[in-house]
């Protein structure tokens, strides 16, 4: 018998610092806030609550939820030939949608490669890395 899943509910990536990553993924995504960890001076009953946060914030989207854990060592960087992940990707409508999310990032002066496409598998993608060094894409189609 197996497990019957039937999508992804969360992604957590682990960070150094909560601030630099908060930055890059409200710059880059916008995603709107689901849960954040309560401000220093909040009651004892809402730290207690919101403790499964360890300080960060999780995001919601279409594709579900994606936080960011601030508990990594401040010297710590992702790299995909650990185990653990290798990469995130995250997908738009259209090929147009790759092209604006290159523009964007542009924008922003975060160093991406360029559109991708993967021929017969039927997509483009589009690399890049959040300030933990880990490994993000953007993946559509490729027409």
């Amino acid at each position: 018998m197996t497990i019957k899943a039937t999508d992804y509910h969360h992604v957590r990536l682990t960070v150094r610092d909560i601030a630099t990553s908060r930055k890059f993924y409200d710059d880059v995504f916008g995603f709107d806030v689901a849960f954040e960890a309560p401000p220093a001076d909040a009651d004892e009953a809402t730290k207690e609550a919101l403790a499964f946060l360890f300080g960060g914030v999780i995001y919601q989207f279409g594709g579900g939820l994606l936080g960011l854990r601030p508990v990594a060592p401040g010297d710590d960087s992702f790299t995909e030939d650990r185990s653990g992940l290798d990469h995130l990707s995250f997908s738009v409508a259209g090929l147009s949608d790759l092209h604006d999310a290159a523009a964007t990032l542009d924008g922003l002066g975060i160093a991406h490669e360029g559109v991708k496409d993967l021929g017969d598998a039927g997509i483009a993608i589009l690399e890049f890395r959040d300030p933990d060094n880990i490994a993000l894409e953007i993946s559509g189609p490729n027409s």
